[in-house]
Protein backbone atom coordinates (compact mmCIF):
# COMPACT_ATOMS: atom_id res chain seq x y z
CA UNK A 1 0.00 0.00 0.00
CA UNK A 2 1.21 3.64 -1.10
CA UNK A 3 1.76 5.71 1.32
CA UNK A 4 0.52 9.90 1.48
CA UNK A 5 4.43 10.93 0.45
CA UNK A 6 4.89 8.82 -2.30
CA UNK A 7 1.39 9.75 -4.08
CA UNK A 8 2.12 13.22 -3.47
CA UNK A 9 5.76 12.73 -5.49
CA UNK A 10 4.22 11.42 -8.61
CA UNK A 11 1.65 14.49 -8.67
CA UNK A 12 3.98 17.42 -8.64
CA UNK A 13 5.52 16.49 -11.91
CA UNK A 14 2.18 16.15 -13.57
CA UNK A 15 1.20 19.33 -12.21
CA UNK A 16 4.56 21.35 -13.37
CA UNK A 17 4.31 19.76 -16.95
CA UNK A 18 0.69 21.34 -16.93
CA UNK A 19 1.78 24.44 -15.94
CA UNK A 20 4.44 24.67 -18.76
CA UNK A 21 1.81 23.16 -21.52
CA UNK A 22 -0.07 25.97 -20.62
CA UNK A 23 2.36 28.95 -21.34
CA UNK A 24 3.42 27.32 -24.66
CA UNK A 25 -0.24 27.27 -26.02
CA UNK A 26 -0.68 31.68 -24.89
CA UNK A 27 2.87 32.44 -26.20
CA UNK A 28 1.51 30.53 -29.44
CA UNK A 29 -1.63 32.11 -29.33
CA UNK A 30 -2.06 34.50 -33.01
CA UNK A 31 -1.60 37.93 -32.41
CA UNK A 32 -5.47 38.75 -34.16
CA UNK A 33 -7.21 37.77 -30.58
CA UNK A 34 -8.63 40.65 -29.45
CA UNK A 35 -11.44 43.62 -30.07
CA UNK A 36 -12.22 43.54 -33.71
CA UNK A 37 -10.63 47.21 -34.03
CA UNK A 38 -8.49 48.67 -31.80
CA UNK A 39 -8.38 52.21 -32.07
CA UNK A 40 -4.95 54.35 -33.12
CA UNK A 41 -4.13 54.87 -29.76
CA UNK A 42 -4.25 51.22 -28.33
CA UNK A 43 -1.79 48.99 -27.61
CA UNK A 44 -1.60 47.01 -30.89
CA UNK A 45 -1.92 48.14 -34.53
CA UNK A 46 -5.96 48.78 -35.92
CA UNK A 47 -7.23 45.57 -37.03
CA UNK A 48 -9.25 45.31 -40.27
CA UNK A 49 -12.98 44.79 -40.12
CA UNK A 50 -14.24 41.98 -42.37
CA UNK A 51 -18.02 43.56 -43.91
CA UNK A 52 -20.04 43.06 -47.08
CA UNK A 53 -20.92 45.84 -48.84
CA UNK A 54 -23.55 46.40 -52.34
CA UNK A 55 -22.97 48.90 -54.73
CA UNK A 56 -25.07 52.15 -54.39
CA UNK A 57 -27.82 51.95 -57.52
CA UNK A 58 -29.64 54.83 -59.25
CA UNK A 59 -32.85 53.90 -60.62
CA UNK A 60 -36.89 54.12 -59.60
CA UNK A 61 -38.27 53.12 -56.43
CA UNK A 62 -42.22 53.47 -55.50
CA UNK A 63 -43.45 53.14 -51.58
CA UNK A 64 -46.61 50.42 -52.30
CA UNK A 65 -49.12 49.89 -49.36
CA UNK A 66 -51.63 47.24 -48.80
CA UNK A 67 -54.66 48.12 -46.88
CA UNK A 68 -57.07 45.20 -45.63
CA UNK A 69 -61.00 45.86 -45.90
CA UNK A 70 -64.44 44.66 -46.89
CA UNK A 71 -66.64 45.25 -50.38
CA UNK A 72 -69.82 46.83 -49.82
CA UNK A 73 -72.38 47.79 -52.11
CA UNK A 74 -72.23 51.23 -53.84
CA UNK A 75 -76.21 52.02 -53.08
CA UNK A 76 -78.66 50.68 -50.85
CA UNK A 77 -81.82 50.65 -51.78
CA UNK A 78 -84.84 49.85 -49.59
CA UNK A 79 -88.05 49.01 -51.27
CA UNK A 80 -91.06 49.62 -48.86
CA UNK A 81 -94.91 49.62 -49.34
CA UNK A 82 -96.35 53.18 -49.83
CA UNK A 83 -99.89 51.91 -48.11
CA UNK A 84 -100.96 48.56 -46.78
CA UNK A 85 -102.51 45.84 -48.08
CA UNK A 86 -102.19 42.08 -48.46
CA UNK A 87 -99.57 40.65 -50.89
CA UNK A 88 -101.27 39.55 -54.20
CA UNK A 89 -97.94 38.79 -56.04
CA UNK A 90 -93.64 39.21 -55.93
CA UNK A 91 -92.43 39.23 -59.22
CA UNK A 92 -88.77 38.69 -58.22
CA UNK A 93 -87.11 36.75 -56.03
CA UNK A 94 -83.08 36.89 -54.02
CA UNK A 95 -80.50 37.46 -56.01
CA UNK A 96 -82.92 38.53 -59.45
CA UNK A 97 -81.33 41.30 -61.60
CA UNK A 98 -83.64 44.49 -61.51
CA UNK A 99 -84.12 47.32 -64.24
CA UNK A 100 -84.86 50.74 -62.92
CA UNK A 101 -88.57 51.52 -62.61
CA UNK A 102 -89.75 47.58 -62.83
CA UNK A 103 -92.53 46.37 -60.70
CA UNK A 104 -91.46 44.17 -58.19
CA UNK A 105 -94.04 43.78 -56.05
CA UNK A 106 -97.83 43.57 -56.59
CA UNK A 107 -100.71 44.71 -53.70
CA UNK A 108 -104.48 43.81 -53.82
CA UNK A 109 -105.68 46.46 -55.47
CA UNK A 110 -110.08 45.71 -54.71
CA UNK A 111 -110.23 48.49 -52.55
CA UNK A 112 -108.19 50.88 -54.33
CA UNK A 113 -110.11 50.17 -57.53
CA UNK A 114 -113.86 50.78 -55.74
CA UNK A 115 -112.42 54.03 -54.17
CA UNK A 116 -111.48 55.00 -57.66
CA UNK A 117 -114.65 54.59 -59.05
CA UNK A 118 -116.20 56.23 -56.32
CA UNK A 119 -114.04 59.22 -56.64
CA UNK A 120 -114.97 59.02 -60.52
CA UNK A 121 -118.88 59.41 -59.59
CA UNK A 122 -118.27 62.28 -57.20
CA UNK A 123 -116.28 64.36 -59.69
CA UNK A 124 -119.35 63.13 -62.12
CA UNK A 125 -121.72 65.08 -59.08
CA UNK A 126 -120.13 67.86 -58.89
CA UNK A 127 -119.34 68.50 -62.62
CA UNK A 128 -123.64 68.47 -62.53
CA UNK A 129 -123.63 70.62 -59.72
CA UNK A 130 -121.39 72.99 -61.01
CA UNK A 131 -123.34 73.28 -64.20
CA UNK A 132 -126.98 73.35 -62.54
CA UNK A 133 -125.24 76.43 -60.34
CA UNK A 134 -123.93 78.02 -63.72
CA UNK A 135 -127.78 77.57 -65.06
CA UNK A 136 -128.88 79.26 -62.11
CA UNK A 137 -126.58 82.24 -62.18
CA UNK A 138 -127.35 83.06 -65.84
CA UNK A 139 -131.00 82.67 -65.21
CA UNK A 140 -130.27 85.29 -62.14
CA UNK A 141 -128.56 87.77 -64.64
CA UNK A 142 -131.46 87.60 -66.97
CA UNK A 143 -133.58 88.75 -64.32
CA UNK A 144 -131.61 91.23 -63.02
CA UNK A 145 -131.17 92.84 -66.42
CA UNK A 146 -134.87 93.15 -66.57
CA UNK A 147 -135.74 94.70 -63.16
CA UNK A 148 -133.04 97.32 -63.98
CA UNK A 149 -134.89 97.99 -67.04
CA UNK A 150 -138.00 98.64 -64.88
CA UNK A 151 -136.52 100.21 -62.36
CA UNK A 152 -135.41 103.17 -65.05
CA UNK A 153 -138.58 102.98 -66.22
CA UNK A 154 -139.99 103.59 -62.96
CA UNK A 155 -142.15 100.41 -62.96
CA UNK A 156 -140.26 98.22 -60.31
CA UNK A 157 -139.66 99.33 -56.48
CA UNK A 158 -136.33 99.79 -54.60
CA UNK A 159 -137.50 96.27 -52.56
CA UNK A 160 -138.11 94.60 -55.54
CA UNK A 161 -134.56 95.33 -56.85
CA UNK A 162 -133.11 94.69 -53.65
CA UNK A 163 -134.79 90.86 -54.09
CA UNK A 164 -133.45 90.30 -57.49
CA UNK A 165 -129.90 91.18 -56.23
CA UNK A 166 -129.65 89.06 -53.59
CA UNK A 167 -130.52 86.49 -55.59
CA UNK A 168 -128.27 87.35 -57.94
CA UNK A 169 -125.13 87.50 -55.55
CA UNK A 170 -126.41 84.26 -54.10
CA UNK A 171 -126.75 82.21 -57.26
CA UNK A 172 -123.22 83.63 -58.18
CA UNK A 173 -121.76 82.36 -54.35
CA UNK A 174 -123.59 78.62 -55.57
CA UNK A 175 -121.29 78.67 -58.43
CA UNK A 176 -118.34 79.24 -56.70
CA UNK A 177 -119.21 76.68 -54.36
CA UNK A 178 -119.81 74.43 -57.11
CA UNK A 179 -116.27 75.24 -58.84
CA UNK A 180 -114.70 74.66 -55.00
CA UNK A 181 -116.85 70.98 -54.89
CA UNK A 182 -115.23 70.24 -58.10
CA UNK A 183 -111.87 70.74 -57.42
CA UNK A 184 -112.54 68.54 -54.23
CA UNK A 185 -113.46 66.03 -56.30
CA UNK A 186 -111.01 65.93 -58.74
CA UNK A 187 -108.31 66.08 -55.96
CA UNK A 188 -109.90 63.11 -54.50
CA UNK A 189 -110.26 61.50 -57.81
CA UNK A 190 -106.35 62.09 -58.39
CA UNK A 191 -105.44 60.54 -54.69
CA UNK A 192 -108.00 57.21 -55.57
CA UNK A 193 -105.45 56.84 -59.08
CA UNK A 194 -102.42 57.52 -57.01
CA UNK A 195 -102.98 54.67 -54.34
CA UNK A 196 -103.82 52.56 -57.10
CA UNK A 197 -100.78 53.20 -58.86
CA UNK A 198 -99.40 51.97 -54.72
CA UNK A 199 -100.75 48.68 -55.09
CA UNK A 200 -97.73 48.30 -58.14
CA UNK A 201 -94.71 48.59 -56.30
CA UNK A 202 -92.01 49.63 -58.20
CA UNK A 203 -87.65 49.48 -57.94
CA UNK A 204 -87.06 53.01 -59.39
CA UNK A 205 -83.87 54.96 -58.67
CA UNK A 206 -82.69 58.70 -59.96
CA UNK A 207 -78.88 57.59 -60.69
CA UNK A 208 -76.40 54.56 -61.27
CA UNK A 209 -76.26 51.81 -62.94
CA UNK A 210 -79.55 50.89 -64.87
CA UNK A 211 -79.26 47.37 -63.34
CA UNK A 212 -79.34 46.22 -59.74
CA UNK A 213 -79.86 42.99 -58.06
CA UNK A 214 -82.05 41.81 -54.90
CA UNK A 215 -80.31 41.35 -51.85
CA UNK A 216 -83.00 40.41 -49.26
CA UNK A 217 -86.33 39.60 -49.38
CA UNK A 218 -89.15 40.10 -46.81
CA UNK A 219 -92.08 39.13 -47.18
CA UNK A 220 -94.21 36.50 -48.93
CA UNK A 221 -97.21 35.97 -51.16
CA UNK A 222 -100.39 36.67 -49.27
CA UNK A 223 -98.79 38.49 -46.50
CA UNK A 224 -100.58 41.48 -44.85
CA UNK A 225 -98.00 44.52 -44.68
CA UNK A 226 -98.67 47.99 -43.33
CA UNK A 227 -97.92 51.37 -44.78
CA UNK A 228 -93.74 51.90 -45.03
CA UNK A 229 -92.91 47.97 -44.37
CA UNK A 230 -89.80 47.05 -46.15
CA UNK A 231 -90.53 43.93 -48.88
CA UNK A 232 -87.29 44.37 -50.61
CA UNK A 233 -83.53 45.40 -50.47
CA UNK A 234 -81.75 46.26 -53.92
CA UNK A 235 -78.12 46.99 -54.15
CA UNK A 236 -76.06 48.17 -56.94
CA UNK A 237 -73.09 46.06 -57.64
CA UNK A 238 -71.15 48.13 -60.51
CA UNK A 239 -69.26 49.82 -59.90
CA UNK A 240 -68.78 48.17 -56.16
CA UNK A 241 -67.44 49.84 -53.32
CA UNK A 242 -64.44 49.20 -50.99
CA UNK A 243 -63.75 50.19 -47.99
CA UNK A 244 -60.93 50.03 -46.12
CA UNK A 245 -58.88 51.97 -43.16
CA UNK A 246 -55.74 53.92 -43.23
CA UNK A 247 -53.34 55.42 -40.03
CA UNK A 248 -51.92 58.77 -40.00
CA UNK A 249 -48.93 57.95 -41.58
CA UNK A 250 -50.18 56.75 -44.75
CA UNK A 251 -53.36 59.62 -44.67
CA UNK A 252 -51.89 62.70 -46.29
CA UNK A 253 -50.24 60.34 -49.30
CA UNK A 254 -53.91 59.37 -50.21
CA UNK A 255 -55.80 61.46 -52.65
CA UNK A 256 -59.53 60.53 -54.83
CA UNK A 257 -58.61 59.44 -58.59
CA UNK A 258 -55.64 57.61 -56.65
CA UNK A 259 -55.11 54.24 -58.90
CA UNK A 260 -55.82 50.86 -56.66
CA UNK A 261 -55.74 47.18 -57.26
CA UNK A 262 -57.90 44.50 -55.85
CA UNK A 263 -57.65 41.27 -54.61
CA UNK A 264 -59.28 38.69 -52.97
CA UNK A 265 -59.52 34.89 -51.70
CA UNK A 266 -62.16 34.86 -53.73
CA UNK A 267 -60.43 34.51 -56.88
CA UNK A 268 -56.78 34.06 -55.96
CA UNK A 269 -55.55 34.40 -59.91
CA UNK A 270 -58.06 37.57 -60.49
CA UNK A 271 -56.55 40.71 -60.01
CA UNK A 272 -59.04 44.10 -60.39
CA UNK A 273 -58.71 47.63 -60.62
CA UNK A 274 -60.50 50.70 -58.72
CA UNK A 275 -59.77 54.23 -57.41
CA UNK A 276 -60.05 56.26 -54.60
CA UNK A 277 -63.30 58.03 -54.55
CA UNK A 278 -63.28 59.37 -50.65
CA UNK A 279 -61.03 60.41 -48.27
CA UNK A 280 -63.00 60.84 -44.62
CA UNK A 281 -62.33 64.24 -43.27
CA UNK A 282 -61.86 62.67 -39.95
CA UNK A 283 -60.21 59.93 -37.59
CA UNK A 284 -62.60 57.46 -35.87
CA UNK A 285 -61.59 58.12 -32.65
CA UNK A 286 -61.27 54.73 -30.91
CA UNK A 287 -58.82 53.28 -33.57
CA UNK A 288 -57.21 56.51 -34.70
CA UNK A 289 -57.72 55.43 -38.53
CA UNK A 290 -59.74 57.26 -40.87
CA UNK A 291 -61.99 55.84 -43.56
CA UNK A 292 -61.37 55.58 -47.41
CA UNK A 293 -63.74 54.13 -50.22
CA UNK A 294 -62.62 52.98 -53.15
CA UNK A 295 -65.12 51.99 -56.23
CA UNK A 296 -64.09 48.84 -58.25
CA UNK A 297 -65.62 48.45 -61.38
CA UNK A 298 -67.49 45.06 -61.40
CA UNK A 299 -69.06 44.56 -64.70
CA UNK A 300 -69.38 40.46 -64.31
CA UNK A 301 -70.61 40.97 -60.88
CA UNK A 302 -67.82 38.56 -59.43
CA UNK A 303 -67.21 41.08 -56.17
CA UNK A 304 -69.83 40.95 -53.96
CA UNK A 305 -70.50 42.86 -50.78
CA UNK A 306 -69.05 41.62 -47.50
CA UNK A 307 -65.77 39.92 -49.00
CA UNK A 308 -62.69 40.46 -47.64
CA UNK A 309 -60.37 42.54 -50.04
CA UNK A 310 -56.64 43.35 -49.90
CA UNK A 311 -56.21 46.97 -51.50
CA UNK A 312 -52.55 47.72 -52.88
CA UNK A 313 -51.05 51.08 -53.82
CA UNK A 314 -48.74 53.41 -54.39
CA UNK A 315 -48.42 55.80 -51.99
CA UNK A 316 -45.05 57.60 -53.30
CA UNK A 317 -42.25 57.48 -56.55
CA UNK A 318 -39.13 58.39 -58.03
CA UNK A 319 -37.11 57.89 -60.75
CA UNK A 320 -33.52 58.32 -61.33
CA UNK A 321 -32.89 57.99 -57.37
CA UNK A 322 -29.74 57.02 -55.17
CA UNK A 323 -30.94 53.49 -53.61
CA UNK A 324 -29.00 51.45 -51.00
CA UNK A 325 -29.94 48.71 -48.81
CA UNK A 326 -32.04 49.02 -46.16
CA UNK A 327 -29.14 47.30 -44.32
CA UNK A 328 -26.54 49.74 -45.22
CA UNK A 329 -28.50 52.48 -42.71
CA UNK A 330 -26.76 52.69 -39.35
CA UNK A 331 -27.62 55.53 -36.87
CA UNK A 332 -25.39 57.49 -35.19
CA UNK A 333 -25.35 60.33 -32.80
CA UNK A 334 -29.42 59.85 -33.36
CA UNK A 335 -29.12 60.33 -37.13
CA UNK A 336 -28.74 57.91 -40.32
CA UNK A 337 -25.72 57.43 -41.44
CA UNK A 338 -23.44 55.14 -44.80
CA UNK A 339 -19.86 53.70 -45.01
CA UNK A 340 -18.60 54.63 -48.02
CA UNK A 341 -15.90 52.38 -49.03
CA UNK A 342 -12.55 53.65 -50.68
CA UNK A 343 -11.82 50.60 -52.67
CA UNK A 344 -8.04 51.85 -52.84
CA UNK A 345 -7.18 52.14 -49.03
CA UNK A 346 -9.66 50.03 -48.14
CA UNK A 347 -11.15 52.14 -45.24
CA UNK A 348 -14.86 53.50 -44.77
CA UNK A 349 -15.73 57.06 -44.60
CA UNK A 350 -18.81 57.85 -42.71
CA UNK A 351 -21.46 59.99 -44.43
CA UNK A 352 -24.84 61.21 -42.63
CA UNK A 353 -27.74 61.36 -44.93
CA UNK A 354 -31.06 62.11 -45.49
CA UNK A 355 -33.64 58.80 -46.62
CA UNK A 356 -36.62 59.04 -48.68
CA UNK A 357 -38.84 56.51 -49.66
CA UNK A 358 -38.18 52.89 -48.12
CA UNK A 359 -39.60 49.71 -49.73
CA UNK A 360 -38.91 46.45 -50.37
CA UNK A 361 -35.74 46.34 -48.34
CA UNK A 362 -34.39 49.09 -50.75
CA UNK A 363 -34.13 53.09 -49.40
CA UNK A 364 -33.98 56.46 -51.26
CA UNK A 365 -30.78 59.01 -50.01
CA UNK A 366 -31.70 62.46 -50.85
CA UNK A 367 -28.15 62.90 -50.66
CA UNK A 368 -26.69 64.09 -53.85
CA UNK A 369 -23.65 62.93 -55.58
CA UNK A 370 -23.21 58.93 -53.71
CA UNK A 371 -21.46 56.31 -55.89
CA UNK A 372 -19.40 53.06 -55.49
CA UNK A 373 -20.23 50.79 -52.28
CA UNK A 374 -21.48 51.02 -49.05
CA UNK A 375 -21.11 48.92 -46.17
CA UNK A 376 -24.05 46.57 -45.72
CA UNK A 377 -22.84 44.11 -42.84
CA UNK A 378 -20.69 44.85 -40.53
CA UNK A 379 -21.29 48.62 -39.73
CA UNK A 380 -21.66 48.58 -35.94
CA UNK A 381 -18.31 47.80 -35.36
CA UNK A 382 -17.22 50.67 -37.74
CA UNK A 383 -16.08 54.62 -37.56
CA UNK A 384 -14.88 56.65 -39.57
CA UNK A 385 -11.97 56.18 -41.14
CA UNK A 386 -11.76 52.15 -39.94
CA UNK A 387 -10.16 49.89 -41.90
CA UNK A 388 -12.11 46.91 -43.63
CA UNK A 389 -11.66 43.72 -45.56
CA UNK A 390 -14.26 42.45 -48.18
CA UNK A 391 -15.01 38.80 -48.79
CA UNK A 392 -13.79 37.98 -52.04
CA UNK A 393 -16.13 37.44 -54.57
CA UNK A 394 -17.06 40.82 -53.52
CA UNK A 395 -13.43 42.48 -54.04
CA UNK A 396 -13.34 44.61 -57.06
CA UNK A 397 -11.89 43.41 -60.09
CA UNK A 398 -8.77 45.12 -61.34
CA UNK A 399 -8.68 45.65 -64.97
CA UNK A 400 -5.52 43.36 -66.43
CA UNK A 401 -2.83 46.03 -67.94
CA UNK A 402 -2.41 46.39 -71.00
CA UNK A 403 0.26 43.88 -72.46
CA UNK A 404 2.09 46.72 -74.88
CA UNK A 405 2.63 48.99 -71.98
CA UNK A 406 0.83 51.85 -73.83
Amino acid sequence: METPVFRSRHLIPLILTGILLAAAALFFLPNNVGPADQSPGGDGPALAVPVEVARIQRGSIELRRTFTGSLEARSTMAVAAKISGRVASIEVDLADPVTNGAEVVILDDDEEQQALVQAEAELAVAEAGLTEARDALEIAERKMQRQTLLRERGVASEAQMDTVRAEQLAARSRVAVAEAQRERARATLQTARIRLGYTRVMAAWEAGDDRRVVAQRYVEQGDTVAANTTLLTIVELDPIKAVVFVTERDYARLRPGQHVTISTDSYEDRVFTGKVARVSPVFESSSRQARVELLVPNPGRLLKPGMFVRAETILDAAQDATIVPSGALVRRADRPVLFLLDEQAMRVRMSPVETGIESGGRVQILTSDLSGRVVTLGHQLLDDGSSVTVPADEKPVTPPEDPTGS
